[in-house]
């Protein structure tokens, strides 16, 4: 039986089997509670309540600073591939996690890396938009006028 760190554990076993990285970074935000602890059962249970947060706390700060280092389209075909390739479900989760950009952050992040995510996600969803009106058919050509 190998032994692995909490982190180890959390980002091979949990991590692993959510699809891209925004997926990821949704995943481990949403663990965390209002008092701004991480609620992970079968971690604690298997390493204890302050090694599962440290380690939930850790894997957070890493995939925040890979999206931060990850390039724009990269990200934008990461959220696309997660929906299959469907624009509008691409679109629409993009846009909830443009409006979640705060929450999405671990904490303690200072305030250049934390404007930097939000025009990030600004980004990624307008450009979601933009791509998803581009598909659909007549999507730019001007309405008639009544005679």
């Amino acid at each position: 039986m190998t032994l692995t760190s909490p982190f180890d554990d959390f980002v091979q076993n949990t991590l692993a089997a959510i699809p891209g990285i925004l997926g990821k970074l949704d995943y481990v935000a949403g663990l965390r509670e209002n008092c701004g602890g991480y609620l992970h059962w079968g971690l604690a249970r298997v390493y204890g309540e302050e090694p599962a947060q440290q380690a939930a706390v850790e894997a957070h700060r890493q995939v925040f600073s890979e999206i931060l280092r990850t390039p724009i389209n990269a990200l934008l075909e990461d959220a696309f591939k997660c929906a299959s390739g469907r624009e509008s479900e691409a679109a629409t989760s993009l846009e909830t996690l443009f409006r979640r950009g705060p929450a999405l952050m671990p904490p303690g992040v200072p305030p250049a890396p934390a404007l930097h995510f939000s025009s990030v996600l600004h980004a990624l969803s307008a450009l979601a938009q933009t791509r998803k009106l581009a598909s659909q058919p007549n999507a730019w050509q001007l309405p008639q006028l009544a005679q």
